[in-house]
């Protein structure tokens, strides 16, 4: 695997920073996977999965996300970002998209395309969302893919959820509250306590706050930590965040959802985002309703909420790259 970066600036001035992971001299590019990663983390924990990828061909691309990671600059500006923030980073993605998809078309011109191995000049690409990035790809299906409806071939969604009830309208009104007295930038341990402090309750004893993420101790603790990862939002944040959510699963969003673009789902069963499987199931039911025309899931039992560091990661990548060769061979037929 060959491992890079680059940064794009958006028309504020804010220096986002992308990782690239691209296939090892001699082996050729069959496809392009753009990831979302979740809130309170950053894209360089998923270059484990990148590894996998880029060895069965296929270039790999992630984004910290704004308030995140390399984006945000440093542990103490995690979390801080402008207003709208749900929106904005949605549209980074769409931004992203368009600077991968740039990138080969240039690499093609160049003539780099033999040296790199590119096999199309229109590759195929596909987003893969978790955790927040799956809340932020379900709005991207609509705001991105109505304005571009060739960029992406594929959707997989990871630690998500369905259609949340009365709660997040509580949220939503207590996080304006709070951010409208304290300020946008206000560290909210209300909210984080409203939003995740139930989580932990199905693994008790608890051994650290964050058992939920994972069977998996080291993994647990290697994200602990992690400066970037496990910090306490903001009021704006979750504010934004609640309307997002809020907002993705309402008719006039839905209805709007291409039923020709294949979406794969995966939790793991025990995941107290996704309702321990009940709020995936209702994600699922939805497209089904909607008639999504691919539609695909896995569920893994005793699952937490990131398959990807779980104790069984190995058999998740290796579906994740089964489903992702399958989509390929289907469009190149």
């Amino acid at each position: 695997m060959r491992k890079g970066h680059f940064i794009w600036e958006d028309a504020q001035g804010i220096n986002h920073y992308v990782y690239e992971w691209l296939p090892s001299e001699g082996i050729n590019v069959k496809g392009i996977v753009q990831i979302a990663h979740g809130m309170a983390e950053t894209a360089a924990r998923y270059e484990r999965l990148a590894s996998v990828l880029t060895d069965q061909g296929y270039a790999v691309y992630a984004n910290d996300h704004l308030g995140h990671g390399l984006t945000a600059g440093s542990p103490d500006a995690v979390g801080k970002y402008g207003k709208d923030g749900f929106h904005a980073m949605v549209a980074v993605m769409g931004q992203i998209t368009l600077q991968i998809r740039s990138l080969f078309e240039d690499k093609w011109q160049s003539g780099e395309s033999t040296e790199r191995g590119i096999e199309s000049k229109h590759l195929p690409l596909y987003v893969l969302g978790h955790s927040m990035g799956s809340f932020l790809t379900q709005h991207y299906l609509v705001s991105h893919m109505e304005k571009y409806p060739d960029h992406v071939q594929g959707i997989l969604l990871s630690g998500s959820n369905g259609k949340e009830g009365a709660a997040l309208n509580a949220g939503i009104a207590i996080a304006t509250l709070e951010a409208a007295f304290r300020g946008d930038h206000f560290r909210s341990l209300l909210l984080t306590a409203l939003s995740f402090g139930s989580f932990n309750n199905h693994f008790k004893p608890n051994r650290t706050p964050f058992d939920w993420l994972s069977r998996d101790e080291q993994e647990v603790d290697a994200y602990i930590d992690d400066p970037y990862c496990g910090v306490v939002f903001t009021s704006g944040y979750f504010r934004d965040f609640f309307k997002g959510l809020k907002e993705i699963h309402q008719a006039q969003h839905v209805n709007r959802v291409r039923k020709d673009i294949p979406i794969y789902i995966f939790s793991g069963e025990d995941d107290p985002v996704g309702g321990h499987g009940k709020g995936v199931r209702k994600l699922i039911k939805a497209y089904e309703d909607l008639g999504v025309q691919d539609l695909s899931y896995k569920l893994y039992p005793g699952g937490r909420h990131e398959m990807l560091n779980e104790i069984n990661r190995a058999e998740v990548m290796q579906d994740i790259t089964a489903k992702l060769d399958e989509w390929v061979e289907k469009n190149n037929k």
